[in-house]
């Protein structure tokens, strides 16, 4: 195995899997459309095609993780099956990130089959809020999703995404929600991605800003970074850990180690890249390892510059 790497050091250790660009929920970060985004089986990869492509990922990086993300990964009808293939061919650590509506049902099986983590977006912690930001009544499915996720033995965090005018309020309410179940959650900055590219500093609430507001409440000293990680973490007085992905104010483009896949097997080595590279080309090993390198020279030097591709198409 070639060590594939740039002049900064990066490499990818960490895959990212946008299984379908379907969602049942409407979020206003990800869309500007009220509809929900219909899933056909025949818009993506086989699963037997996406475990050799993962395998052959896992053969040249030596993965530590995998994030199923999408769209919406529970929608995904053979979601069992691949994180049972996932596990066959080694990977470790298989994480999701998810909406949670459909969760409660599905979380005791996907435990079962290997499934050691997962994030769920929760923007809101009041029913009016939250169907501000997901366009959908379905604050309470979430919340068992939530729970069902912790009863299984899951390893469990929280993603609220804060946006200047829509959810700002929201802030200590998703805190003490999180702190009442002793949950990590991370507030994230809006990002520069698909409707909002030109718009974000519209909606932007930065790290600072989201530190005062929980300033006014609570005492919290900062964590240190680990190594390639995305969020910035603090610990209150009282020992409550929470997060911050601050894209904008404090990126993290240094040391990113992620790869991204999407359902059509391209490969993406940053999100603020449009152009997909279609690895599934590659006839060679020598090939292979060049489409990964091409991937790693997409990564940004300093920060993130957005894209005007959805995050429904490539995944959180």
């Amino acid at each position: 195995m070639i060590m594939i790497s740039d002049h900064s050091g990066r490499t990818f250790k960490n895959l990212r899997i946008s299984l379908l660009s379907a969602c049942n929920f409407a979020c206003v970060y990800c869309t500007d459309d009220n509809a929900a985004l219909p899933f056909s089986k025949t818009d993506g990869l086989s699963i037997s095609n996406l475990l050799n492509q993962v395998s052959k990922l896992h053969h040249h990086l030596n993965l530590n993780s995998v994030r199923l993300t999408g769209g919406e990964p529970l929608l995904y009808p053979d979601l069992g099956e691949l994180i049972k293939g996932l596990s066959t061919i080694g990977i470790k650590e298989i994480k999701m990130t998810s909406n949670g509506f459909l969760l409660e049902k599905q979380v005791q099986k996907l435990a079962a089959l290997g499934l050691k983590e997962i994030n769920i977006s929760l923007d809101a912690a009041t029913e009016a809020a939250f169907f501000k930001m997901t366009r959908r009544d379905k604050f309470e499915n979430v919340k068992q999703g939530i729970d069902a996720a912790l009863k299984a033995g899951l390893k469990v965090k929280l993603n609220a995404v804060i946006m200047k005018g829509k959810n700002d309020d929201q802030i200590m309410p998703l805190f003490n929600f999180a702190r009442e179940r002793n949950i990590i959650i991370r507030f994230l900055e809006v990002m520069r991605m698909g409707h909002l590219h030109q718009h974000q500093d519209d909606y932007l609430i930065t790290q600072q800003d989201i530190l005062d507001k929980i300033g006014m409440y609570h005492q919290f000293l900062p964590l240190p970074r680990k190594p390639s990680a995305t969020a910035n973490y603090w610990e209150t007085k009282d020992g409550f850990t929470f997060g911050i992905i601050a894209n904008s104010s404090q990126p993290f483009c240094q040391d990113c180690d992620r790869l991204r896949l999407d359902h059509k097997g391209n490969i993406y080595g940053c999100l603020s890249e449009n152009e997909p590279i279609e690895i599934s080309k590659a006839v060679s090993d020598n090939d292979f390892e060049q489409y990964l390198r091409n991937a790693l020279s997409q990564k940004q030097a300093v920060k993130f510059t957005g894209s005007k591709l959805s995050m429904l198409n490539i995944g959180g």
